[in-house]
């Protein structure tokens, strides 16, 4: 059965297209209009709402909490004090990447994680026999996302502990009488905050989110923006960058922390020397950076816009500037086009950067910024490839997002 999120009833209204995906089981807006491109500005030049409430979010509390969570985690927990939030991923036994997610530290034996596929069982196996207890408390709480520039100013004015929230903080906030977490987290790569509401406050809550943002040029926006936005931020997702490794059927669909872009999280050049953490996966994580192992590393890659000019006119095309990513991957190859190198999981135009942009897994030795490569593209039912650039990542990081 399909079902809508608390927030639902009203963002319908404000839905003019009725294109949804499924998102784990949920109805999840593609675009509010006939044009995700009004959408995307609205994030980069002002503010966007959108509801990540099909999230699964579980909650982990009890006097091993944090152990359980030091066990599971490759980010070390232990140092992700009460009122921040972390970034995280976690792993398998053989230390490749099964999801990631954001856990929010709320007390030394109280946090909530949040999840894009289900794995409560996991967690509750890798507890079995500490003192803590995980639960499932999806249906409790929605979760929307206020994103853009102007996101400070519509949250402050509905609770002033906004304004002196820093980066990957979260506080308890009263919003249209409800208790609310307020976090500056998000997925676009701007300022930006999301609402952890109980789902029974949800519509009123929204509804005082939209007055305030009124003057702003408040709009939501859905997926299609979502895409376009996560890739300039450089942002990884699971399913396109990356294969759940309990779900992968061979290993060239599983990535490694560090293979993923993910190896700042095991904390510095030092980590391969780290004992007194072991989390699941760690030993062979461990022995891939001790042996040198690692097949991939993940950058971004720019395209030479002027032959990508020279291949499309040359076929008698105009350059097309589309802002909806490739459905599929693109191998990368050589700067002489003659070996395979790596390639683009996620590749599009860039609307505020006004060039075409790509997540990319290169061969280590070619992964270092300003390497040129090509990639492979089809034109006129004939393959041929366009010239590349690596980069670091992001791509685009406003000082605004932390600041």
């Amino acid at each position: 059965m399909i079902r809508t999120t608390p927030f639902h009833p009203r963002l319908s209204e404000l839905d003019t297209q009725r294109l949804y995906t499924h998102w784990q089981g949920h109805l999840s807006p593609r675009r509010y209009t006939h044009a995700p491109k009004h959408e995307y500005f609205a994030v980069r030049n002002s503010v966007g709402v959108f509801d990540t409430s099909p999230l699964y979010k579980y909650r982990v509390t009890g006097p091993d909490a944090e152990r359980l969570l030091a066990t599971a985690l490759v980010r070390d927990v232990r140092r992700c004090r009460p009122g921040q939030a972390q970034y995280t991923a976690w792993c398998d036994e053989r230390g490749f990447v099964r999801q990631d997610g954001v856990v929010l530290r709320h007390a030394p034996d109280d946090f909530l994680l949040t999840a894009a596929r289900p794995c409560l069982s996991w967690f509750a196996a890798v507890g079995e026999g500490m003192r803590v207890l995980v639960e499932d408390v999806s249906d409790a709480w929605a979760m929307l996302a206020v994103q853009g520039p102007r996101s400070r100013a519509v949250l402050s004015s509905l609770a002033q502990e906004t304004t002196g929230l820093a980066f990957f903080d979260h506080a308890p906030v009263t919003v249209a009488g409800a208790a609310v977490t307020l976090s500056r987290t998000g997925y676009t790569g701007d300022l930006g905050y999301e609402l952890l509401v109980p789902a029974d406050d949800a519509l009123d809550v929204l509804d005082a989110v939209l007055e305030a943002g009124r003057g702003h040029g408040l709009r939501p926006f859905g997926e299609d923006a979502l895409s376009v936005l996560r890739i300039e931020a450089g942002l990884v997702l699971v399913d396109v960058e990356w294969t759940d490794s309990r779900l992968a059927q061979t290993d060239t669909e599983r990535v490694t922390p560090t293979e993923l872009g993910l190896g700042w999280m095991l904390g510095g050049k030092d980590a391969v020397h780290e004992t007194d953490r072991a989390f699941v996966g760690w030993e062979a994580i461990r022995r891939e950076l001790r042996e040198g192992t690692t097949r991939w590393r993940t950058t971004g890659v720019v395209v030479d816009w002027q032959h990508w000019d020279e291949l499309h006119r040359g076929a008698g095309l105009l350059p097309p500037v589309v802002e909806h990513p490739h459905p599929y991957e693109s191998v990368l190859y050589d700067a002489e086009g003659e070996h395979e190198v790596g390639y683009t999981t996620s590749f599009v135009w860039s609307p505020v950067l006004q060039k075409h942009v790509g997540l990319a897994r290169v061969r280590p030795d070619l992964a270092a910024p300003g390497t040129p490569l090509r990639q492979e593209m089809a034109l006129s039912h004939h393959n041929t490839s366009v010239r590349v650039t690596t980069t670091r990542l992001p791509f685009f990081a406003p000082e605004r997002k932390t600041s």
